[in-house]
């Protein structure tokens, strides 16, 4: 299995599944797991039991500190497979881990999903991949900006779409899907997002349903609770993120459209690397030696 993507069984010819707007939805979701409750956690002498029990444990902790001070925010991730890993261990490492910020949905070829939640070390997440009954078939923590499931799953879809005759009632919509046709095509790889926001635009309930049609359901979602709550959809075409953030109430404050890669507001950057290993030593310092 490569990084972030399953790859089908010889001879297999599913294609990719897409999660629908109307599907589960992860913004409901709460970290049960804070930074605070980890240490919490470490702190008992329940856990301190365990992690004498747990020496593979140990041993992983200063390779991700390590990948964690050279990761760069552009760079591939560095993966960690837990495959190896007995049950306790595997749960030693989730409840230091904990739950984070991001939290994602990927569905992939063949049925198979990637669960992926960032931990409470930014720019450090676990990415589990069910099959399409159920099975666990691959688990891993990554160091990335964003894993390479979320990357590799919508770069994947189509660059083109055809723009039909819009419906009676619209204003805006042809212009926008105009403005996002021909972003897509000229657009770089390392060029920045280009953001149309809709919530300044006179756009009708007839536009809005149309541009959901014209640019389709993606293979991605993704939320984000870092200031307010973030929703981000992968559409079906390659580059185009449908982002809306919401206040308390869950009443959209701003919604836009994105052309370019995975949405910044879900991406760890390089300060977060290096926080994040200088803090994941200090807990290595203090419960595992």
């Amino acid at each position: 299995m490569k990084a972030g993507f399953w790859v089908a069984p010889e001879g297999a010819d599913t294609p990719i599944a897409m999660v629908p707007i109307g599907g589960p939805d992860l913004s409901g979701r709460k970290a049960s797991v804070t930074g605070t409750g980890a240490l919490s956690f470490l702190a008992t002498s329940s856990a301190e039991a365990m992690i004498a029990r747990c020496p593979a444990v140990a041993a992983l902790l200063p390779q991700i500190a390590d990948a964690l001070d050279r990761q760069t925010a552009e760079a591939r991730g560095i993966l960690f497979d837990l495959s190896g890993l007995g049950p306790e261990e595997i749960h030693l490492m989730g409840e230091m881990l904990g739950e984070g910020e991001v939290a994602a949905t990927v569905a992939l070829p063949d049925g198979v999903i990637a669960q992926v939640q960032e931990s409470v070390f930014a720019g450090l997440w676990r990415v589990r991949f069910t099959d399409a009954s159920g099975l666990l078939v691959a688990d891993y923590v990554e160091v990335a900006a964003v894993p390479e499931a979320v990357r590799r799953a919508a770069a994947m879809m189509p660059a083109g779409f055809d723009i039909a005759a819009a419906p009676e009632g619209a204003m805006n919509v042809l212009p926008v899907l105009a403005e996002i046709r021909d972003r897509v095509a000229t657009r770089a790889p390392n060029d920045p997002s280009h953001v149309i926001s809709l919530s300044l635009l006179p756009m009708t309930p007839e536009d809005l349903g149309f541009l959901e049609v014209a640019l389709g359901n993606g293979p991605v979602r993704i939320v984000s609770r870092g200031y307010g709550t973030c929703r981000i959809h992968a559409t079906a075409v390659r580059d185009v993120w449908a982002v809306q953030f919401y206040n308390a109430m869950d009443t959209i404050l701003l919604d836009t459209v994105e052309v370019g890669g995975v949405p910044v507001v879900a991406c760890a950057a390089d300060e977060d690397f290096r926080d994040s290993a200088e803090r994941l030593r200090e807990i290595e310092d203090a419960y595992f030696k």
